[in-house]
């Protein structure tokens, strides 16, 4: 995802101006230990539920004060350092941003993304 181009995009919406006081991006990137014991990580095999995280992102820009909820998440084999996924959540005030971009995060992790790491 190009973030600059995707939120160039997403002011240009008619409603964004009345209705968006902050955007906040989550960019998923591989990290080179496990957070099980740290062991290092040469690199993920990632899958994902797509209908799951898009009924999520549905359910989810539902909440008060939410305007757009975008994600992109991507399969496959990745090394550290390289993107897995972003969010993208805009809405009125900060309140409501930030919990909503927490519980989509969440969710999406335990609900939607299954995640085998490979060890040197």
């Amino acid at each position: 995802m190009d973030i600059t181009r995707t939120l160039a995009e997403l002011k240009k919406d008619p409603g964004f101006a009345e209705n968006v006081g902050m955007t906040l991006i989550h960019n998923g990137t591989v990290r080179g230990w496990s957070r099980k014991d740290r062991q290092a990580v040469t690199a993920i095999r990632v899958r994902h539920d797509y209908d799951k995280i898009e009924s999520i992102r549905k359910e989810l820009e539902q909440n008060e004060g939410i305007y757009r909820i975008i994600t992109e998440a991507y399969e496959g084999d990745f090394k550290p350092g390289d993107d897995v996924m972003y969010l993208i959540v805009a809405g009125d005030i900060r309140e409501n941003v930030k919990a909503t971009l927490a519980e989509l995060l969440d969710r999406i992790k335990s609900e939607a993304v299954t995640k085998e790491e490979i060890f040197a």
